[in-house]
């Protein structure tokens, strides 16, 4: 049957999104080695500062890699310099990919916006110029703030917090550490190989950041125009679609219940199959509790369900909150959704009480009442919760917010 014809069910496609981002049937790495292959297996490993339970990313690599301790990702990107972090819409990327990056770097110097900026500030820039060369690294903690020129914008509130953060986004230094999520900079030669500081040609460009996109979704359609959220339109995307598609780099495929088409790598067809026939790919076996046993809570910006993206295979409507007003929030604050299975089925509002050393459940709801009576639920429930108190070096639990109270008993139970 030719690609085009296959109809992948709604089970099959799930399973595939969530073993291609290595959630799916459970953590498949461990050790340092673990952390970087999870960290290659996302594409973009989002960056967010907010620390409620752990921030974003450290959830989303224990979601994938057992033993996982919290800012693990940071000694591969900045001890061992194998992945950097860039961008408006901030993630860690393999170094090796960084002349791809600095094209969109190339382009934000050339945007009429950064470029008036930079017009404007030329004497701020030269200045932090010399001193990241002479002094570098440096962070914006080592300006004095009576010293510096007041500016109002969410990027910072010194000249010098700006001007630090225009070299960046425009490829002039990197990032070469962070301490408490603040960053320091130096000079992009310091820190990326010499044979990476280019700027690769707009068409190879294209292509690699499509194929990325594709292997960022697992299954992507056809909507759209670029994968990358931020980044400048190379070409339009089904021109490019199609074009790969012809060359047998993507594949085409349809989605049970779903219009268009959609396409995934070539080569990740072997795996697709093994789905298709029920068996769980030998490169995704587990090593340990799988998702049916404990359940896992996913990070707010984890792929498979942010931006609207847990819609369409799990039907599970979800939204992080953080940014509303309280009046406008429905669930709460930081509500993480829960993975049973292959299946997203419930959601629960957390937060990591520093001073009581207490992970709280603040707030939790199921999507069908009726999980709340599987005993197997609460098992893996109470399982989850405890890996997640463990990771956070959390001495108590607190799950009064969990109703039922049948499944509340029973999951403290299986927690404790």
């Amino acid at each position: 049957m030719p690609h085009s014809q296959l109809t992948v069910p709604t089970h099959v496609a799930r399973r595939f999104v969530l073993g291609k981002q290595g959630l799916w049937p459970g953590r498949r790495w461990t050790g340092e080695e673990g952390t970087e292959r999870a960290m290659r297996a996302v594409e973009h490993l989002q960056l967010d500062p907010l620390n409620i339970t752990a921030r974003s990313q450290d959830l989303m690599l224990h979601a994938r890699v057992a033993g996982y301790a919290p800012e693990g990702w940071q000694r591969k990107a900045y001890a061992e310099r194998k992945f950097f972090d860039w961008g408006g819409w901030l993630a860690v990327r393999p170094m090796e990919e960084l002349p791809y990056f600095r094209r969109y770097m190339i382009d934000a110097a050339d945007h009429p916006v950064h470029a008036e900026w930079a017009r404007e500030h030329a004497a701020v820039l030269a200045e932090m110029r010399e001193v990241v060369r002479a002094q570098g690294p440096v962070s914006n903690r080592d300006f004095e703030t009576a010293a510096r020129e007041r500016v109002n914008s969410y990027r910072g509130r010194k000249d010098s917090a700006l001007a630090l953060y225009h070299l960046w986004r425009t490829g002039e230094v990197m990032i070469h550490g962070r301490n408490r999520f603040e960053r320091s900079y130096d000079l992009t030669e310091r820190i990326a190989p010499a044979e990476l500081i280019y700027e690769a040609p707009a068409d190879e460009v294209a292509r690699f950041m499509m194929l990325k996109g594709v292997a960022f979704h697992g299954l992507r359609d056809s909507g759209g125009t670029f994968p990358v959220p931020g980044a400048q339109t190379v070409g339009p995307a089904r021109a490019l679609l199609n074009e790969l598609t012809a060359a047998g780099a993507l594949l085409e495929v349809n989605l049970e219940g779903q219009r268009g088409k959609h396409y995934l790598l070539a080569s990740d067809l072997p795996l697709l199959e093994e789905l298709l026939q029920d068996r769980v790919p030998a490169a995704w076996r587990p090593v340990g509790q799988t998702t049916m046993e404990a359940v896992t809570f996913l990070a707010p910006l984890d792929p498979v369900s942010a931006r609207g993206r847990s819609t369409k295979l799990f039907a599970f409507d979800y939204v992080w909150e953080v940014y509303k007003p309280l009046d406008k929030r429905q669930w709460g604050y930081y509500v993480l959704p829960i993975l049973w299975g292959d299946r997203l089925v419930a959601r629960a509002d957390l937060k990591l009480d520093r001073a009581g050393n207490t992970l709280q459940v603040l707030g939790f709801w199921l999507e069908d009442p009726a999980t709340g009576k599987d005993e197997a639920f609460a098992q893996a429930l109470g399982r989850g919760l405890a890996g997640l108190r463990r990771f956070l070096g959390a001495a108590k639990l607190d799950v009064s917010a969990v109703r039922p109270v049948a499944l509340r008993n029973a999951a403290r139970r299986a927690a404790a």
